[in-house]
């Protein structure tokens, strides 16, 4: 990725684009991406709807998004940390729980409505 203020730009939603994209921006979850594309193959044959693999593409441009755009990445990062920090017993602050799982549902809902457009 360029500096920190320029992100890598939004890729197309199709399987290509958003595997580079995702090479770029968390190379880690490459496996994770494969796995679920086989998946949704699988089901949209075996159901003859293109919809599980249109699905596909949605969950991966938004989860791209994210992890492209750093006001979303360190929204999201922190209220991983903290539900993270309560299920390790490191606190038990049930209301920073509840506000980090609000804080989560708003960031995909940010990034859904970006890749949406």
């Amino acid at each position: 990725m360029g500096p920190a203020d320029e992100p890598l730009p939004r890729p197309e939603r199709s399987a290509g684009a958003l595997r580079a994209a995702l090479a770029e921006v968390a190379p880690a979850r490459l496996d994770e991406m494969r796995r679920t594309m086989d998946e949704a193959l699988a089901l949209s044959v075996d159901t003859k709807s293109p919809t599980p693999v249109q699905a596909w593409l949605l969950r991966w441009a938004r989860d791209i998004e994210i992890a492209r755009r750093p006001d979303l990445r360190l929204r999201h990062q922190h209220a991983q940390d903290v539900l993270d920090g309560y299920e390790n017993g490191v606190h038990d602050d049930e209301e920073a729980v509840d506000q980090a799982l609000a804080e989560i549902s708003a960031v995909l809902d940010a990034a859904q409505r970006a890749v949406r457009g």
